[in-house]
């Protein structure tokens, strides 16, 4: 089942929209794809002012889908989040009022700026794709795709992430500074104003839900999904780590693999994309333990060894 021409028109009018908006970051943009085309979230952690919020705007207009925006600070509550029922007096009920969780595309600006509790808010959201008010369980639009970001080195006024949560993001990325010529050319560019208000829709929603399931019927062969999960068992055995990947982070990287191969056009995971994600789907998810004798290491330096003591499978296609 090769991708068909549409919508490989389609796929390459969205990088194209947002290559003009983030510039000399292809495969940044190639990562936020492959977590929209396979139903994940994305956590995107870097300093301020590297494009992340304008990154997930400019995938909303080149989609055409509906995009809220929550700025997160510790007085921000869950109702403001997920919405909350209001009583009516002349129709003598209780109305549910949506919250900005009820979208599309839906940015949490800052996400570690919001206390645990409104942090657990977006657990139900992530996972099952609905929101519950008053025993009532209502469902989010489709696609729906969560993108938070946070800053990694403002420290001050923050809320660690759980493990719980870190789990429920398919993958952890950054996106960096531009290099110096890149750099020259963004002066020029929004110069004329800023990039992503220029944008328009290069696809629809519908078409995203129709690449999405698309993903199902790529092929990983059981040598390949073999290859995967030793990749994720290694990862719970090292020594020096405390918590490993989780089934959950299995299911999510084979549909990964899957979406980025789809993404460059073939109906088959190869053993290299799983190595090439293999750092932004499970580094945020291994926890080392305290007492660690690898020092300063972190998850992503862990599994880089991990993937060096694994042997890559020889298989080709089907």
């Amino acid at each position: 089942m090769p991708v068909n021409e549409p919508m490989i028109t389609a796929l390459s009018a969205i990088r194209d929209n947002l290559q003009n908006c983030i510039l000399g970051k292809s495969f940044e943009i190639e990562l936020l794809l492959t977590t929209l085309l396979a139903g994940g979230h994305v956590l995107i952690e870097d300093v301020p002012g590297t494009g992340k919020t304008q990154l997930i705007k400019a995938l909303s207009k080149s989609i055409n889908g509906e995009y809220r925006r929550i700025q997160c600070n510790p007085d921000i509550l869950p109702s403001d989040i997920t919405g909350v029922s209001v009583f009516h007096p002349h129709e003598e009920r209780f109305v549910f009022r949506p919250g900005p969780v009820m979208t599309n595309i839906l940015l949490v600006d800052e996400i570690n700026r919001a206390t645990t509790k409104t942090q657990s808010a977006l657990l139900e959201v992530m996972e099952e794709r609905s929101v519950t008010a008053d025993g009532v369980t209502y469902d989010l639009p489709h696609p729906f795709m969560l993108c938070a970001t946070q800053n990694p080195i403002d420290f001050e006024g923050t809320y660690h992430l759980p493990e719980a949560q870190l789990d429920r993001f398919m993958m952890k990325i950054q996106i960096g500074y531009p290099d110096a010529e890149t750099e020259k050319n963004m002066l020029y560019s929004h110069q004329q104003g800023q990039p992503v208000d220029q944008l328009r829709p290069v696809t629809t929603m519908e078409e995203i839900g129709q690449m999405q399931q698309q993903i199902r019927a790529v092929h990983a062969s059981d040598i390949v999904t073999d290859y995967l999960l030793e990749i994720v068992r290694r990862t719970r055995e090292h020594a020096d780590v405390l918590l490993g990947a989780s089934p959950r982070a299995s299911i999510a990287f084979l549909t990964a693999v899957k979406a980025f191969a789809f993404l460059q056009g073939r109906d088959y995971v190869l053993p290299d994309d799983i190595k090439i994600l293999a750092p932004y789907v499970l580094g945020h998810r291994i926890l080392l333990r305290p007492e660690s004798r690898l020092g300063n290491m972190n998850g992503n330096q862990v599994l880089f060894q991990i993937l060096r003591q694994t042997q890559v499978p020889v298989a080709v296609g089907r």
